[in-house]
């Protein structure tokens, strides 16, 4: 068994209890997850199945999310799962004053990653030490913010804004709710988050657990193929007597008889035979005066392969 499950992750559950329960449903233990999801947050969480997992780096790194801000209230943990520190009211706040800074938010931006997070300093967890009781101060890092949208506004003692947000790996939706909230120096937290893009898998043909659950009992349940997620990879075609070698770990000089679909660069291609056989990841790596295939990821058993003479 191995491929990739869309799934549709509920709140209340973390990354970790999901990939638990796909383990269960499916009575496979290798299982893993790309791109965790807060335990508050719902929608697309990609699980990779058997070999899949060592792919889960190769995914596109690009995501999309719904957030509410709500402004007037800062959390400890940016968000409203966290204790309130500050709350009050923001009634003077008028969506023209969220309309003006917004651009601030756009591009290459710093931004410090919330104390509740995932993020390692001196080898501890931000959460760990945050629930201890710890205070350190948390280096600022380069995310990438491509698009973000007004999608609707509540005015109120406690206005929301709801934004749709597209962006690059390693992006707090939490830290821009804290930083929106500053910048109008009303102070603002992250009401609900959805993800509706992650890793090239879309919320539109994501599975809830229900849904999982009930393929299962009717025989109707699949794996996404690691071909179809990896489609973002330009491909190499090897003839057969190359993509035995290749899965034995030897790197193809670019002379050799290969296919290549896409221009040639550096990045990574997905790698498989003539007749579509999906056999793992390669890179073109350069020796000398050479450029080379060299394996980063090998799927397929070479000894399925009989070799053909020319």
């Amino acid at each position: 068994m191995q491929g990739f499950l869309n799934l549709n992750k509920p709140s209340g559950m973390t990354s970790h209890d999901c990939v638990a329960k796909v383990r269960k449903l499916l009575r496979f233990k290798r299982v893993g997850h790309g791109g965790t999801l807060d335990p508050a947050a719902t929608g697309v969480l990609p699980i990779a199945v058997g070999n899949a997992t060592r792919l889960l780096q190769f995914l596109p790194s690009e995501k999309a999310y719904l957030g509410t801000v709500r402004f007037g209230v800062i959390t400890t943990t940016d968000d409203l799962e966290g204790k309130i520190v500050q709350s009050a009211p923001a009634t003077e706040l008028m969506l023209s004053d969220i309309e003006a800074v917004l651009p601030n938010f756009l591009g290459k931006i710093e931004q410090v990653p919330p104390n509740y997070s995932a993020i390692q300093v001196k080898g501890k967890r931000l959460y760990d030490l945050a629930r201890r009781g710890k205070t350190v101060e948390v280096p600022t890092r380069v995310v990438e913010v491509f698009n973000i949208e007004i999608l609707d506004w509540r005015p109120g003692d406690f206005p929301e804004v709801d934004l749709a947000i597209a962006c690059g790996t390693g992006t707090y939706i939490r830290g821009i709710a804290r930083d929106l909230g500053a910048i109008v120096n009303t102070g603002g937290s992250l009401a609900a988050l959805t993800r509706t893009e992650s890793s090239g898998f879309s919320g539109k043909n994501s599975l809830t657990f229900a849904e999982v659950k009930n393929q299962l009992q009717e025989n109707k349940f699949s794996l996404l193929s690691m071909e179809i997620a990896l489609a973002h990879l330009p491909a190499v075609a090897l003839v057969t007597e190359n993509a035995k070698r290749w899965c034995q770990g030897q790197r193809l000089p670019y002379q050799i008889r290969w296919e290549i679909e896409g221009e040639k660069t550096e990045h990574y291609f997905r790698v498989c035979n003539l007749e579509g056989k999906f056999l793992g990841i390669g890179q073109l790596i350069t020796s000398e005066e050479n450029l080379l295939l060299a394996p980063q990821v090998v799927i397929s058993n070479y000894s399925s392969f009989e070799v053909n003479e020319v």
